[in-house]
């Protein structure tokens, strides 16, 4: 539902920022805008809609990682688990040097993630929608630069919008769903 809301909403700036800039300037930024929020746009939504998938296919299969000990955002930021509770300080003088650099390359060990887990981290990342929202980025870039079009304040700004209407979205949607659940 999220996804057909966010697509009319860049549809509609889309229409008024082609109309705006065809009627305001000359023909070479409206190219730059078009080409730019359109290849934009397809790059966000490519990524909303592969990360959607991915989630969805984890929660049929049931593979949500549950690790009751520590979470997925705990390891990232603590990855040798130096600032938990468990963590106990030992004293220099029980453990010689090489027991500590052994003990410390077992935790990295254990810590290593699998070939599976990596691959299944990465198939939003790889996925066939966002590979072919970027080959059309770059081929607009490419298109503007050869034929001489290329303007790059207003491709920039035009590569800006599309992320800005999505965060808006996103902070609306959020607070619409925490003010119905303060109720």
């Amino acid at each position: 539902m999220m996804m057909k809301s966010t697509l009319k909403i860049l549809i509609l700036t889309d229409i008024v920022l082609g109309i705006t800039s065809f009627i305001f300037f000359n023909t070479k930024i409206t190219w730059n805008l078009q080409i730019g929020f359109i290849s934009s746009a397809l790059v966000v939504l490519a990524s909303m809609l592969s990360y959607k998938r991915m989630i969805t296919a984890r929660i049929a299969h049931y593979d949500i990682a549950h690790d009751d000990d520590q979470d997925i955002l705990n390891k990232l930021e603590d990855p040798y688990d130096l600032y938990s509770q468990a963590y106990e300080e030992e004293s220099s003088e029980d453990k010689t040097l090489v027991d500590v650099v052994k003990e410390e390359k077992k935790k990295q060990k254990a810590n290593r993630r699998t070939f599976t887990e990596t691959l299944k981290d990465t198939k939003a990342t790889f996925s066939f929608y966002r590979l072919g929202a970027y080959v059309i980025l770059i081929l607009g870039f490419l298109y503007l630069n050869r034929h001489g079009l290329l303007h790059i304040p207003s491709y920039m700004l035009a590569l800006g919008i599309p992320l800005v209407i999505i965060v808006a979205i996103l902070l609306s949607e959020k607070e619409i769903h925490s003010e119905y659940s303060i109720k």
